[in-house]
């Protein structure tokens, strides 16, 4: 069913306003690098996120998609404030998740209270790996870093063999997730190797 009715301009000027400071997240650089020799933005990164969470459709045909898709662009929303840790440099007990759930509530703040909860409870989900939504784009969410180290023209003595190891608690907890994760992992062996 539609709604055809006029949005509350109150309501309408608070979303524009989330929108246009959420826009940040286009400039907020990551760590990995793209097959141009670029940094990548945490936007892209979201973006490619979604289109592997989209186009693996059929094999997720028990998994809610559109809570797929909303965890996919909300996962990483509070760096737009704070910025991007590089996965190489974070570590268990930092207080990063803390900062970055704080930065999303001040980014929240021009929102109407139920989008703004909304967008908070969809992280809070992420975070938690709560639900097997959140479980499957944690998963994709890793294995979408280890491919832009693949394919990305990475500086003289980038460490491929960090992607053997990054994110396995989360890369085996479905049989999609482990065979995309084998591939990458053999991928990683042969780049190693080439390099040696």
């Amino acid at each position: 069913m539609t709604n055809d009715q006029p949005i509350d301009p109150s309501r309408l000027a608070a979303i524009l306003a989330f929108v246009q400071a959420a826009e940040k997240l286009k400039d907020t650089l990551r760590s990995g690098i793209t097959a141009s020799g670029r940094a990548e933005s945490t936007a892209e990164h979201s973006w490619r996120l979604c289109l592997m969470a989209m186009l693996f459709d059929r094999e997720l045909a028990g998994y809610d998609r559109l809570k797929l898709l909303r965890l996919c662009i909300v996962h990483d929303l509070g760096e737009a404030i704070s910025g991007d840790v590089p996965a190489t440099c974070q570590r268990p007990g930092d207080d990063r998740a803390a900062r970055e759930r704080a930065d999303l509530q001040s980014l929240c703040a021009p929102l109407p209270g139920d989008l703004a909860r909304e967008i908070l409870d969809l992280w809070d989900e992420y975070g938690a790996a709560a639900t097997p939504e959140a479980q499957m784009v944690k998963g994709l969410d890793k294995l979408e870093t280890m491919l832009q180290h693949l394919i990305g023209r990475n500086a003289p003595g980038f460490d491929y063999r960090f992607n053997l190891s990054y994110g396995a608690q989360h890369t085996g907890r479905h049989p999609l997730l482990a065979q995309m994760r084998g591939l990458v992992d053999a991928a990683t062996r042969e780049r190693i190797a080439e390099l040696e």
